[in-house]
């Protein structure tokens, strides 16, 4: 079997700014939760997709804000956007999946989690992390862990962090401390562009095993001497931004494998919620209503 673990976080952006606007009968605005249900259901029509995880930022604010005051916050999002965060768990709630809604934790420590937990069960062949945020490449392992990027259908694997990254999925949390990650609000160090961070990385996998000597690199840079100057004097800064992109493989996901599976719709509650959103049914098959509900 395969499982499925979806960044719902990024799925609802994705519908919001893929859509056009729609009201609903109140008046709030609902076309990006709208839009999330049809491309879970369109998920959820695939072949080989049974057992599915839907991790949702409940609160965009995680305990790496506590850790760090320029990490990412809602500042920014659209009002109409945040406004429809409760409606999104309580769309992924009535199709049927298991969501995760995290408030200390972010979406991507619960999926990370997930993957880290289900990765070697028994019947388990391949665990789908549906999501493209580089954090993720980090949990990757092999084929056997992967991410899928549902909007350009790129499914990147340990060969595809490589590819894309220069570095192993062991040292994305490296890369993103040296290099930085502007979605999560880390700055990175001067000096320390991707080719850079991936060509010393690639060498040494860590922050901590590049010598303070330049000379002693075994890798050829230009300008190496300066690149080194400014790892010496911002490596405590390095490592502690890659502290902040670690994900953490300890949230508490009271599920077991078996409740993972999908049964179906559940009906009365997803009818209520189409009533709210004034969107019928929205195309809900015979065959994909839950028996009982």
């Amino acid at each position: 079997m395969k499982i499925h673990l979806i960044d719902g976080t990024y799925e609802l952006f994705r519908a919001y700014f893929a859509v056009p606007p729609t009201k609903a009968p109140n008046g709030l605005e609902v076309g990006a939760v709208r839009g999330l249900i049809r491309t879970l259901l369109a998920l959820l029509r695939q072949g080989d997709v049974s057992h599915l995880g839907f991790a949702f930022d409940h609160v965009v604010e995680s305990f790496r804000n506590d850790m760090f005051a320029g990490y990412k916050t809602g500042q920014g999002t659209p009002e109409e956007l945040m406004g429809q965060f409760p409606l999104a768990e309580r769309a992924a709630s009535a199709l049927g999946l298991v969501v995760w809604p995290m408030i200390e934790f972010e979406a991507d420590d619960a999926l990370a989690t997930a993957a880290n937990r289900w990765k070697d069960a028994p019947d388990v062949n391949q665990v789908v992390i549906c999501s493209p945020d580089k954090d993720l490449a980090q949990v990757v392992q092999d084929r056997k862990v992967v991410c899928l990027d549902r909007r350009r259908q790129v499914t990147l694997d340990q060969d595809g962090v490589w590819g894309k990254f220069g570095v192993s999925p062991e040292s994305i949390p490296d890369y993103l401390g040296l290099v930085g990650d502007a979605a999560d609000g880390i700055p990175g160090i001067p000096k320390w562009g991707a080719k850079t961070s991936g060509r010393i990385l690639e060498r040494y996998t860590h922050i901590e095993a590049i010598p303070e000597d330049p000379s002693s690199w075994d890798v050829e840079l230009r300008g190496a001497a300066a690149i080194s100057a400014s790892l010496e004097e911002y490596r405590g800064d390095a490592l502690f931004y890659r502290e902040l992109a670690t994900l953490r493989l300890d949230v508490d996901l009271p599920q077991s494998l078996e409740d993972l599976e999908w049964h179906g719709v559940q009906r009365k509650k997803f009818q209520a919620l189409c009533a709210e959103l004034g969107a019928a049914d929205m195309g809900v098959r015979d065959n994909e209503w839950r028996t009982g509900t």
